[in-house]
């Protein structure tokens, strides 16, 4: 395994993406106590995105806008019901599901806002997890696993399990496990979600750093300008589709707020 630098491949295209979503009855809040049958949600409605070159990229949107669903989709854990989905030349909507399960693993990484490390595995372990999983040889991933959190400032954390270290460590060990293949591509679901203000602005300075070193593409799901002031560009997600594109680097959040209600407003 030999990490190192990305560059061909670090593209996103979305074209016509749609998706919608069957959801089960519930019982109504009325004083009936009627029970509503099923009903469709269409959540994302004819999604076009392009990002052709490495860099911190921010979708921004309210809640319910589709952002996690897109962010579903470009990870292979979900599929669109129409439309195109390549992802580091990899055409994530025909894959069959052997196929996804290979995608997740090797061409993407995925950082959560929970984390989602594992309790009884210490930082190390937790880092090389994905390719103990691939079949890779122990050493070569314990090499690799050590390199990386050095990287990160972990290389007095390498044996401490996450009840040990802070939520910006165990966030710091998520990208370490996200950047174990040297993808091409990382996803970022709200990942300052569960810090504090001064371990977010550490984070977005560490994503905004990996993707200009390592030639990748961050694509990272928020809600806070704040966040999204860190990225080059910013992509506004309103009602299950792109309601715009803008150049955020070097916007202050005030800024980029209005800017993107604007947006969301015009659309």
């Amino acid at each position: 395994m030999t990490p190192s630098i990305q560059s061909a491949d670090a593209t996103i295209s979305i074209r016509a993406v749609r998706k919608t979503y069957s959801l089960a009855g519930s019982v109504s809040p009325s004083k009936t106590g009627k029970k509503t049958g099923p009903r469709d949600v269409e959540a994302l409605r004819g999604v076009d995105l392009e990002i052709r070159e490495p860099g911190f990229y921010a979708v921004m949107g309210r809640s319910g806008s589709g952002k996690s669903s897109l962010l579903h989709l470009l990870a292979g854990l979900d599929r669109p019901d129409t439309g195109e989905i390549i992802v580091g030349g990899c055409a994530v909507h025909s894959m069959k599901e052997n196929e996804l399960v290979k995608y997740r693993r090797r061409e993407i990484g995925v950082i959560f806002q929970q984390f989602n490390l594992l309790t009884t595995l210490d930082a190390l372990a937790n880092t090389i997890l994905p390719g103990v999983l691939d079949g890779r040889p122990t050493k070569e991933l314990e090499t690799r696993g050590r390199e990386i959190l050095g990287e990160l400032g972990l290389s007095d954390r390498l044996h401490h399990r996450p009840e040990a270290l802070s939520g910006g460590e165990q966030q710091r060990v998520a990208i370490a496990r996200a950047l174990l293949f040297s993808p091409p591509v990382i996803l970022a679901d709200e990942p300052t979600g569960n810090l504090d203000s001064t371990s977010s602005a550490a984070l977005w300075r560490l994503l905004e750093e990996t993707a200009s070193k390592r030639k990748m593409i961050v694509l990272m799901v928020t809600h806070e300008a704040i966040a999204a002031s860190h990225c080059q560009r910013t992509f506004i997600l309103k009602d299950g589709r792109v309601a715009g594109e803008f150049e955020s680097h070097g916007l202050d959040p005030s800024q980029l707020a209005h800017r993107s209600s604007e947006l969301a407003r015009t659309a």
